[in-house]
């Protein structure tokens, strides 16, 4: 993938509101609200208590941008961990509503970008593959556990983790209610897509890959579909390249479902043991931006 220059976040002309807590991206667009990389100012919510996310000063990147983050979260994969309910737990969990004014708009707002920075530690395995942050929303509570199998409520939640695979290939990993019409548009996005018996389906396998040493932008679009209609979308740019758009969805069937925030998850995993992180390794995430996207119609 080639060298991306600021700015990384994707953002469309018109724009309600925004935050982000990189300094390089504020000064590109002044309009956002810098605040800090950390619970209170994020609203950061339902931790994981078996984890941690400490705030560090991240290693230099191998192929440096201006952009880079000089504070992240880190997360740590012991050796043997599969996710944060193992017997080893690893990696990290919370979710994410963004700062005060963002959050008190998600409830109205049809469509919103999010976006982060993430950097896997040099030497790093991949193994089978591990989940990453993505966007989450649904009918209030009922947004939460969205993820793991869950088969009621289907059509009250979304949830669009990301995932990397083997060898850093990349992918969305949607929980989206399967009905005929999102599951064949789903299963349509190239080089690789399928449903998964837990329900979820892995979107886009293969569209991007990710490397050890260097960080990637996270930049990931929902729009919300209409009541009655199928016209929602999911967009996914990484270092500011499209590389997986959805169009013709239903991730809402009622007005009380909206767009929450980021699920702020990862992982190795899978639950079995064969999905496990082969030593120990760390991750680090940044830039974390979000945007509300102003409706013209």
């Amino acid at each position: 993938m080639a060298q991306h220059l600021l700015p990384t976040l994707p953002i469309p002309p018109a724009i309600e509101l925004g935050f982000t807590t990189s300094e390089s991206l504020k000064s590109y667009f002044p309009q956002l609200d810098l605040v800090k990389l950390s619970d209170p100012s994020l609203n950061v919510h339902k931790i994981s208590s078996r984890t941690t996310h400490n705030l560090v000063a991240p290693p230099s990147s191998s192929f440096p941008h201006i952009d880079d983050p000089t504070e992240a979260w880190e997360a740590l994969y012991p050796q043997g961990s599969v996710n944060p309910a193992n017997t080893i737990p690893g990696g990290f969990g919370f979710y994410l509503s963004g700062a005060n004014e963002f959050r008190s708009r998600l409830r109205t707002s049809k469509e919103v970008l999010m976006s982060y920075g993430v950097m896997f530690q040099e030497g790093w395995e991949w193994v089978k593959g591990g989940k990453l942050p993505g966007i989450y929303g649904g009918e209030g509570d009922s947004a939460y556990g969205c993820t793991g199998g869950r088969q009621g409520d289907r059509s009250s939640c979304f949830n669009l983790r990301l995932m990397w695979r083997a060898a850093g290939n990349g992918e969305v990993y949607a929980y989206l209610n399967p009905t005929p019409n999102n599951i064949a548009h789903l299963l349509k996005v190239p080089p690789s897509s399928k449903q998964n018996p837990d329900y979820g389906f892995s979107v886009g396998r293969g569209a991007f890959q990710f490397k050890p040493g260097r960080w990637f932008n996270i930049a990931q679009r929902v729009k919300l579909n209409d009541v009655g209609h199928e016209n929602g979308e999911i967009q996914l740019w990484i270092d500011g390249e499209s590389v997986i758009h959805v169009t013709n969805l239903t991730l809402r069937e009622s007005t009380e479902a909206y767009i929450q925030g980021l699920h702020f998850q990862t992982f190795f995993g899978g639950n079995s043991p064969d999905w496990a992180s082969p030593k120990d390794q760390r991750a680090w995430f940044g830039n974390v931006s979000g945007v509300i996207i102003s409706q013209t119609e």
